[in-house]
């Protein structure tokens, strides 16, 4: 590589690193929060489920119960668990019998509820709103979506810069990638420690952060930008009919007749056939088409557990008013094309396909991303820090440097007290529970940012927000056990693992602040 070339990746590395560093640092801490968003619900709502939940769930009751409050007949119902947890996404299409009269409005989420599967209680998507969601909304920059969908877009420029800047930066580094991965000199001057941290820990996560920036790019810049062109293209602007090119399985529609069944259905019966046909497929959502009608049709849905295959899904549809099986999708063996490519990249971004011993990994190397970043911005700083530049210019780098690492490191603590008030006063908020979230979390993190730029110190930065997490790191198993009664060991006992794994989880992150906390010095 020539030196031109060379000094064009360089600086390119540089300048789309720096530009993207605070957006990307909370992209990766968010998300890895996110990857324990099953378990954060579960915490926060103290309702721990166990494994295979979902099919053993007495469906039959539920819709029982939600004909008490509801008018059913004629509309195709959808129960879904999307994420591992007790309530469970509901949606019901308007009726298609035109005598009934259904209220109107609702907005875009119209016909869609959380049901709890223990209590039958609905909640709508505002109430039933949980730090788990928050998290992984802020992961894409849900929250900015101000105009149409500006976070998302956000979001897309950010992994497409990341790309580039994981790229580039292999570049650089290839022909010293092996020695440099060993060279650590900590008694070295403060560019020299940064960047040997930031050369090795990049190298070690290196394939993570590529399959994230990949992963990342596909999700938001293909569903928000490039679907759009295809769909008013190669679609005539038919949403429906795209719809149907990109489903994983065929989309079944079955009329509506006049007449109601005469006879009773068990829902309950049709997910036993499924499971009986494939023993080991996880069922995780079921339709039921025309409900109460002399042509009603149910369809169980399901995967393969992640041991068992990493892609497919699969399902069974039966005619209810006599039971025989209409059509089917074998979840081992019949995968698409398009099924294969989104199920590969959706597993690969959100690590769900190797239980707590995946997701741990994927937690690790997504802070240690936030590590790279933090280091590679100092890199910047310390390189500008001399004489030759002009004071102005050394003042402004000084000061963009301060503000990044206000809004970076601030997150620990920030997050921290978020889990700790919305466990204590969340049930007692009267609006609606993601108002409480948002106002909590981002009125926090202003505060506490604009108390620390006041100090305009990198060190104090470092240390107040090291020494802040860890308090309120150590409140958050302490809060869950006064709140709930759920103690560590109460939750180790009763076999409440979601709960325990999120006050372990905090608990060892205060243990390891404390120890860095003594172990920092001021250079």
């Amino acid at each position: 590589m020539s030196n031109r070339i060379y000094n064009i990746l360089f600086h390119t590395h540089t300048i789309s690193g720096i530009f993207i560093s605070a957006l990307l640092y909370i992209i990766f801490f968010t998300g890895s929060i996110s990857f324990l968003r099953d378990e954060i619900s579960a915490w926060e709502r103290n309702e721990p489920i166990q494994e295979g939940y979902f099919e053993n769930i007495d469906f039959d009751t539920a819709l029982s119960k939600l004909k008490q409050h509801d008018t059913l007949y004629s509309r195709d119902i959808t129960f879904s668990q999307r994420f591992f947890e007790r309530r469970i996404g509901v949606f019901m299409t308007p009726p298609k019998d035109t005598t009934i009269v259904t209220k109107k409005g609702g907005g875009r989420r119209r016909g869609f509820f959380y049901l709890d599967m223990d209590n039958y209680s609905k909640t709508d998507y505002a109430s039933g709103y949980s730090l788990g969601e928050f998290f992984y909304r802020l992961h894409f920059f849900a929250q900015l979506n101000f105009f149409g969908r500006s976070g998302y877009f956000l979001a897309g420029l950010v992994a497409f810069f990341f790309l580039f800047a994981v790229v580039t930066g292999l570049l650089v580094h290839w022909k010293k990638i092996v020695s440099s991965f060993y060279v650590f000199r900590p008694k070295g001057k403060l560019k020299t420690i940064w960047t040997d941290a930031h050369v090795a820990l990049g190298i070690i996560g290196l394939p993570f952060q590529f399959i994230f920036a990949v992963t990342g790019a596909f999700l938001i810049i293909g569903y928000t930008v490039m679907l759009p062109p295809v769909q008013k293209v190669l679609f005539d602007d038919n949403p429906r009919e795209m719809q149907k090119a990109l489903e994983s399985q065929k989309v079944e529609e079955y009329a509506f007749y006049g007449s109601p069944l005469e006879k009773n259905v068990s829902i309950n019966d049709f997910v036993k056939r499924t499971k009986d046909q494939w023993p080991d497929l996880v069922i995780n959502g079921f339709k039921v088409f025309n409900y109460g009608n002399e042509n009603m049709h149910i369809q169980v849905i399901g995967a393969p557990n992640f041991t068992d295959g990493f892609i497919g899904t699969g399902y069974q549809t039966f005619k209810a008013s006599d039971g025989k099986l209409v059509s089917e999708k074998d979840p081992y063996n019949d995968v698409s094309y398009v099924e294969g490519a989104n199920d590969v990249i959706k597993r690969l971004h959100f690590g769900d396909f190797g239980g707590y011993g995946m997701k741990l990994i994927y937690l690790v190397l997504g802070f240690i991303t936030c590590f790279v970043i933090i280091s590679g911005v100092l890199i910047w700083l310390v390189a500008r820090d001399k004489k030759n530049v002009a004071d102005h210019k050394r003042r402004f780098n000084t000061w963009l440097v301060k503000v990044y690492l206000v809004g970076c490191l601030s997150l620990f603590p920030v997050t921290a007290l978020t889990f700790v008030i919305v466990k204590l006063f969340a049930d007692d908020y009267t609006g609606d529970r993601n108002v409480f979230i948002n106002r909590t979390f981002f009125w926090s993190w202003l505060i506490f940012s604009a108390l620390l730029l006041l100090k305009k110190s990198n060190y104090f930065t470092n240390k107040v927000c090291l020494i802040a997490g860890a308090i309120f790191s150590l409140l958050i198993p302490i809060t869950n056990g006064i709140k709930s009664g759920n103690w560590p060991w109460v939750s180790y006992t009763n076999g409440y693992s979601q709960i325990l794994v999120i006050d372990l989880f905090w608990l060892v992150v205060a243990i390891l602040s404390i120890i860095v906390v003594f172990k920092i010095k001021r250079k």
